[in-house]
C-alpha cells in the first residue's frame, strides 16, 4: 500500500473550499484533460454523507470506472471518499480544512492511502508510477479550487 500527503494554501475560507472539495462540477471541471464525467449516483451538485458516485475517466489510454462514498463527513472540517468498486485494491482519501490567516484561508489537505491491483506488480507500479501520477492529480484539482473560489473574481 502506498500513501502521499498535499497540503495546499486556498486563499478562501474552510466553508467555501469545503463545498467546492465536495461538488461533483468543481470536480469534473478540473479534471477535463482525463475526460472524467460522473455517470452513476450523485451526477452533480455537492456530495454529502453516505451519497456514492461512479466516475468513469480516460487514464493511461483506458476508459476507467471507480465508484466512491463519502464514508464521513465533518462540515466543513472534513470528509473521506473510499472506493466502493474500481481499480485499486484500495482507495481511501482524506480530506481535511483549517482555517489560515484569521480565516480568510484555509490550509487544504488531502491524505490518499491507496493500493493496486495485483500484487506484487501493483506494488512496483505504485512505487514507479501511480504515485507520481495520483499526486500530480490532487494537485490540478487542488489548483482549480484555489481558481474557483477565488473572492476577487
Amino acid at each position: 500500500m502506498s500513501r502521499f500527503e498535499v497540503t495546499t494554501l486556498v486563499p478562501a475560507p474552510p466553508s467555501v473550499v469545503f463545498d467546492a472539495s465536495l461538488s461533483v462540477d468543481v470536480h469534473t471541471s478540473s479534471m477535463g484533460h482525463t475526460a472524467e464525467r460522473a455517470v452513476a449516483g450523485v451526477t452533480s451538485g455537492l456530495l454529502a454523507l453516505g451519497d456514492q458516485v461512479t466516475w468513469r475517466a480516460r487514464h493511461f489510454g483506458l476508459t476507467w470506472h471507480l465508484t466512491s462514498t463519502i464514508s464521513a463527513c465533518t462540515p466543513p472540517e472534513y470528509f473521506v471518499d473510499e472506493q466502493v468498486t474500481g481499480p485499486f485494491r484500495r482507495w481511501h482519501h482524506t480530506h481535511t480544512f483549517e482555517p489560515a490567516h484569521d480565516g480568510a484561508a484555509t490550509l487544504m489537505t488531502d491524505v490518499v492511502d491507496f493500493a493496486a491491483p495485483l500484487p506484487p506488480l501493483g506494488t512496483l507500479a505504485e512505487i514507479l508510477v501511480l504515485k507520481r501520477y495520483l499526486t500530480r492529480l490532487i494537485l490540478l484539482r487542488n489548483a482549480h479550487i484555489q481558481d474557483v473560489t477565488r473572492l476577487d473574481r
